[in-house]
C-alpha cells in the first residue's frame, strides 16, 4: 500500500511503516490542488491541519483506504462523505490527552496565583506581595464540559487537589472515578472553574455565549484547550469586564485558522474584541500548543502507526 504524507510528523511514523510494507511518499509543500492531482495514486493519507479533506478531495482520492490524522479531531475532514464512500479514519487523541491535561491545569494554578502578572512585574523590578495574593483550588468545583480523552485526563490530573470534579457530555454514562456526571443545570449552579474537552461540531460552535455565561450561579473561571470557535470572544469579554468570569486560561482563539497554524483568515486589522481580550491581566494565553509536547508529538505518531497496524496488517 502506498501513503501520502502532506504534513511533517515524528520520524518514527514512516519508520514504522515502512518496516510494516508500506511505501511511503512525502509532499509538504504542494498546494491541495496538486495533492488532488496525484492523490488517486494512493491508499493512504497522513494529514494535521494543513488543509481541509473535502468532497472534492475525497471525490478525487479513488483508490483511498484510509485518512489518518495526527491529532485529536476529524473536524477537518468530511467525515460523513468519507464514511460513505468507505474510508477509515484514524485521529489520535490518546497521543496528547495527558499533555491536554496537564497544560490545562497549569493555566488554572498560574491564574489562580496570578504567575503572569507576577513575573512580569518582577522583571520591572516591582515587589507587590499583597496585590499578587492568590486563590486555593481546594474546596473548589471544577466542571467538564466533554469527558473523553482529555476531559478525562483533565479530571486525573486534580487527583491530588481536594476538589468536587464534576463533567457534562452529550453521551451517557461516561463517569468514572474520577469525576461525577451531571446534568447542565447542575453544571451551572456548582461550578467554580469551567473547563472545555469538546471537539468542534456545530452543537459546540459558539457555546460559550452570553446566554451560556449567564445560566451560571456563580462568577466562575474558564479553561479553554479544546477549539477556539466554541467561545465567543466578544461574549467573554463582557463577561470578564462584569465580573461574571474571573479569569481565562486559553490555548485556542476564535480567531484561529481552520489549519490552527496562524491567528487570522486574513490579512484585516486585529479584531476589537481581541484587542480588548488581550488587556486583561487575569487571562493567560498560549498559541493552540496544549497538546504540542516533545513527549506528545512522539505519542501521537505512534497511535497512527498502531491504528493503521491493528486494520491493514
Amino acid at each position: 500500500m502506498k501513503i501520502l504524507h502532506i504534513d511533517e510528523n515524528h520520524p518514527l511514523l514512516i519508520k514504522q511503516l515502512e518496516a510494516l510494507g508500506f511505501q511511503n511518499d512525502e509532499d509538504y509543500q504542494a498546494i491541495k490542488s496538486e495533492i488532488e492531482e496525484k492523490i488517486d495514486r494512493y491508499d493512504g493519507v497522513i494529514i494535521r491541519s494543513r488543509f481541509k479533506i473535502d468532497k472534492t478531495f475525497i471525490d478525487k482520492a479513488t483508490n483511498l483506504k484510509f485518512i489518518g490524522r495526527v491529532g485529536a479531531g476529524l473536524e477537518s475532514i468530511d467525515i460523513e462523505y468519507a464514511q460513505k464512500k468507505g474510508i477509515q479514519l484514524f485521529s489520535a487523541p490518546e497521543g496528547n490527552r495527558n499533555a491536554v491535561g496537564e497544560h490545562a491545569l497549569g493555566m488554572l494554578l498560574s491564574l489562580f496565583n496570578k504567575l503572569n502578572t507576577a513575573d512580569q512585574q518582577v522583571r520591572k523590578g516591582a515587589w507587590n506581595r499583597e496585590e499578587n495574593r492568590g486563590i486555593e483550588l481546594d474546596l473548589k468545583t471544577v466542571g467538564i464540559i466533554g469527558y473523553g480523552n482529555m476531559g478525562r485526563a483533565f479530571a486525573r490530573k486534580l487527583r491530588g487537589f481536594d476538589v468536587e470534579v464534576i463533567c457534562y457530555d452529550i453521551k451517557e454514562d461516561v463517569e468514572n472515578s474520577d469525576a461525577t456526571q451531571v446534568d447542565l443545570e447542575e453544571l451551572f449552579e456548582k461550578t467554580d472553574v469551567l473547563s472545555l474537552h469538546t471537539p468542534w461540531t456545530p452543537l459546540t460552535d459558539k457555546m460559550v455565549n452570553a446566554s451560556f455565561i449567564d445560566n451560571f450561579k456563580k462568577p466562575f473561571w474558564l479553561i479553554n484547550t479544546a477549539r477556539g470557535k466554541s467561545v465567543v470572544t466578544k461574549d467573554l469579554v463582557n463577561a470578564l469586564e462584569s465580573g461574571k468570569i474571573l479569569g481565562a486560561g486559553l490555548d485556542v482563539l476564535e480567531y484561529e485558522k481552520s489549519s490552527f497554524e496562524n491567528l487570522f483568515t486574513s490579512e484585516n486589522e486585529m479584531p476589537e474584541p481581541l484587542k480588548k481580550l488581550l488587556q486583561f491581566d487575569n487571562v493567560i494565553l498560549s498559541p493552540h500548543i496544549a497538546g504540542w509536547t516533545i513527549e506528545s508529538k512522539e505519542k501521537l505518531a505512534q497511535t497512527i502507526v498502531d491504528k493503521i497496524k491493528a486494520q491493514f496488517c
